[in-house]
């Protein structure tokens, strides 16, 4: 794992609004002023129904360059990089940052080998890359998630659903992130194998990596020992260790369901 930067914590957000603009509409917020602090090592869930903002908040933490989307308050950073205006650090941002999209192994490149796939963030980087070290990594990173060393060589459109999930999640973790920031990491995966990738995330994180995760899943916060932050229409509405010792706002009944689910 890279040295980690001069960072008192993983991630701070501060007041955070994301807005999201189409052309000819007014600007919608999907989050609005959400704050909370992701320690080193530490594991933040995120939870809320379809349409709360999880996802957008994932991809900004995340670095991506989503078309529309954009901060319009506050701000957020991660291993001390501004997420609002990272200027040519949002490249050191993307370095830090394994970034695990939602769907991810159904969107896997179809020219690609699963090889070529899961090498790519350090390829993109590094063309002189020593190809021998980098079967290796590979190689264990599949032997880590339950894949067959066989399917180094395949394509995506040649596996199975849960199996491309975990090749988007080799990828993710192929460059040692300092912060895993995953949007339901653990899609189509049946219970062994989905054992497999949380025991990855554990390893890592006990050598220091930080995670956030989007789930609704409360099994996935209480496996991860995940502290959660609650959204419903942008807005923060709870927030707080587990599932089961959260801090509520008023008038979030439907919230207490969906996270006791």
């Amino acid at each position: 794992m890279p040295r980690r930067r001069d960072a008192d914590v993983a991630i701070r957000a501060t007041d955070l609004s994301l807005a999201r603009s189409t052309r000819g509409a007014v600007d919608v917020r999907v989050v609005d002023g959400a704050s909370f602090v992701v320690p080193h090592g530490g594991t933040l869930a995120i939870m809320g129904p379809t349409g709360a903002g999880k996802s957008s908040l994932a991809a900004v933490l995340a670095g991506v360059d989503a078309p529309g989307l954009a901060v319009v308050g506050g701000d957020a950073w991660v291993e001390g990089i501004p997420v609002r205006h990272p200027g040519r650090s949002r490249r050191e941002l993307t370095y830090f940052t394994g970034y695990l999209a939602q769907s991810a192994g159904a969107k896997l490149p179809a020219r690609m080998t699963v090889a070529d796939v899961i090498g790519e963030p350090i390829t993109s980087r590094d063309r002189r890359v020593n190809q021998r070290a980098l079967a290796v990594r590979v190689a264990t990173l599949l032997d880590e998630l339950m894949l067959p060393l066989g399917a180094a060589a395949k394509y995506p459109y040649e596996l199975s659903a849960g199996m491309r999930q975990r090749v988007a999640f080799a990828q993710t973790l192929v460059l040692e992130p300092r912060v895993f920031i995953a949007d339901e990491p653990f899609a189509n995966m049946d219970v062994e194998v989905r054992r497999a990738a949380r025991d990855a995330i554990l390893r890592r994180r006990a050598r220091g990596m930080s995670t956030l995760v989007v789930t609704n899943d409360a099994e996935v916060v209480r496996e991860l020992s995940a502290d959660v932050l609650v959204l419903r229409g942008g807005h923060t509405v709870a927030y707080g260790r587990g599932t089961t010792d959260l801090l509520w706002t008023p008038s979030s009944e439907a919230d207490h369901r969906l996270v006791a689910s």
